[in-house]
């Protein structure tokens, strides 16, 4: 029998449990019929392709000592292969993708359902995970499919949670919802049992993402030594064909050009879906904001003209509220720095096709425009994120100082909304406003429940939303909120750790990349300068120009893509290789425009 988590054995069954695992809602044999049909489709491309080509008078030449018919077989071959080979991983990459991401957030989700446990029952609790999807992400959609048996297909709460434990891809989640099951059916105290295991789980989290920073460590090698290393050997062995009067560089571009991005995609992929992204969401659903007026329809008795002032003050209200906070709303929603982007990308192309470029940059003009348009188109959407990725980081950083002074007044005897008021006034950097917002709405009335849950919709953060709702919880079951208080902090403060040791490691990996994109424009800077001089001594003149260009052609491709990878081995976010992207890019225009070019050559 296959437990959850063995995602080895190559197998039918295997790839049936991966679906299910996965939550991919193809039936079996749907999915196989599927994998035929994409494989029979990509062999008959291929093969009016090589028809075409060889009618044309082209040649597919990957190594001279390979005979053009034996390439055509073996490309046909890796085609069919990975394409098939594709279908079958996916599945199981997505459960295993969806294994790590629910053992980093379960010990969050059990922390919630020790606040919840002592006024509900576990099923209330379980649907109360499920509903919670912003916070708890892939743990929540495993509790729901025991929300989907019990409330759709009339399964009892035991029944269910056996059911979750053969689907889900856990085997830590399987093994949690076991013991709760056992427990119970035995009667035991239910929120020890939860305060027990959140620590547990909190060390398995732990060990996840070890084996998640190892999983970029491997990649980061492979990408570095095959899609950049692999470009260098290529330059200095075309270079050195170029002193027997031969080069075959022409004939690699295509493979270089395409099979470059084309890696540095499938790698970003296979990171996109085993590992989870650093969450920098900015939630604007504001469920609990008051602030703008509820309209209704028109309809009956009611004044038309009413309604139309109605709704004409929510919009001033909205529009007052975005100028009052322009970098607020500019990086809480990228809408419009993808405005402002294609409108630079946009002024950019136009000045190229305009011909200004002609008159900067004399050499490599269309090259150099290129490298502009994708910085100026980058560069909006980089400041959205990196601000984004500031303000989070902020925030998140205050979050258990708050907590702290909040535990330390309940303790003195203050009230809650006391303490409030007062640590309001105290310096938190950006929580301080949003503090003294809360503080100012429950003057006027507001319910401190209904306060805090406001200020978390304002802020927006999901590990802010994870500690207030646990603090809303217990303040509405008790006035004694320390110990609730205290594991909020050790929750914070575990999951800051957890983001630092990220970081630490991922920086590793980053400066690899940078390390290895420098080699190669050192390289081809070494290349095309001295080594090129130093045969002038023996009268030997060398025409590189064309290899040049093309040194130039690569380094772009190579440049756009690392920056990418970059930005997804320490965030497995795209976004965040923008400004990776826009460094490379610039350092390619340099070394090629400033020094090779103007060195004469």
């Amino acid at each position: 029998m296959q437990t959850p988590g063995n995602m080895l054995l190559p197998d039918g069954n295997q790839l049936r449990t991966a679906l299910r695992m996965a939550h991919i809602p193809v039936p079996y044999r749907d999915y196989l019929r599927w994998t035929v049909l994409a494989v029979v489709g990509a062999a008959a491309v291929y093969l009016a392709g090589i028809a075409y080509l060889t009618y044309a008078g082209y040649r597919i030449l990957l190594f001279s000592v390979v005979p053009d018919a034996v390439t055509k077989i073996i490309l046909f071959l890796l085609l069919t292969i990975g394409i098939s080979g594709a279908f079958y991983c996916y599945p199981i990459l997505v459960a295993q993708g969806r294994k790590t991401k629910i053992d980093l957030d379960l010990p969050y989700a059990i922390t919630y359902m020790e606040a919840l446990s002592t006024t509900m029952t576990l099923y209330e609790v379980i649907r109360k995970v499920y509903e919670e999807m912003d916070l708890f992400g892939e743990v929540s959609k495993e509790f729901g499919m025991i929300v989907r048996d019990v409330e759709f297909f009339g399964e009892d709460l035991n029944t269910a949670m056996k059911n979750l434990q053969r689907t889900t891809p856990s085997s830590n989640l399987a093994d949690f919802f076991n013991d709760l099951a056992l427990l119970s059916d035995s009667g035991g105290d239910i929120t020890e049992f939860l305060a027990a295991r959140s620590g547990f789980f909190r060390d398995v989290a732990e060990r996840e993402q070890e084996m998640a920073l190892q999983t970029i460590e491997i990649m980061a090698e492979v990408y570095v030594t095959a899609f950049v290393a692999g470009p260098i050997v290529i330059m200095i062995m075309i270079l050195s064909q170029n002193l027997a009067g031969q080069s075959d560089l022409a004939g690699w571009m295509p493979l270089i050009t395409l099979g470059i991005p084309a890696g540095a995609m499938m790698m970003i992929g296979i990171l996109y879906t085993l590992l989870p992204a650093e969450n920098l969401q900015i939630s604007r659903q504001e469920r609990g904001d008051r602030e703008h007026l509820d309209v209704p329809e028109p309809g009956g008795e009611v004044d038309p003209r009413l309604i139309k002032a109605l709704k004409a003050r929510n919009r001033a209200l909205r529009m007052t509220k975005a100028l009052k906070q322009p970098f607020r709303r500019y990086i809480s929603n990228y809408d419009w720095s993808l405005v402002l982007a294609m409108l630079c990308g946009g002024d950019a192309t136009a000045l190229l096709l305009l011909g200004y470029f002609d008159e900067w940059f004399p050499m490599y003009t269309l090259e150099v425009g290129l490298c502009i348009i994708v910085c100026v188109s980058f560069f909006p959407v980089m400041i959205a994120y990196e601000g984004r990725r500031w303000y989070v980081s902020n925030v998140e950083r205050q979050m258990p100082e708050f907590l702290r002074e909040l535990a330390d007044m309940k303790d003195i005897g203050m009230t809650l909304q006391a303490a409030i008021h007062r640590i309001a006034n105290t310096k938190l950097g950006l929580l301080s406003s949003e503090l003294q917002i809360t503080s100012e709405e429950i003057r006027r009335g507001v319910s401190i429940g209904n306060a805090l849950v406001r200020m978390e919709e304002r802020i927006g953060l999901v590990s802010v939303k994870r500690a207030i709702s646990l603090v809303v919880k217990a303040s509405e079951i008790t006035d004694h909120l320390r110990e609730t208080l205290m594991v909020a902090i050790s929750d914070f403060e575990h999951y800051l750790k957890m983001k630092r040791e990220r970081f630490n490691s991922a920086f590793t990996y980053v400066a690899v990349v940078y390390l290895s994109f420098g080699v190669y424009l050192y390289t081809a800077l070494e290349l095309n300068t001295r080594f090129v001089a130093s045969f002038t001594a023996f009268n030997v003149s060398l025409d590189i120009a064309g290899n040049v260009a093309d040194m130039f052609h690569i380094a772009i491709v190579l440049g756009a893509s690392s920056g990418i990878m970059a930005g997804q081995l320490s965030a497995n976010s795209i976004l965040s290789g923008f400004k990776h992207t826009i460094v490379f890019l610039i350092a390619t225009v340099v070394v090629f425009i400033v020094f090779i070019g103007g060195g004469g050559v």
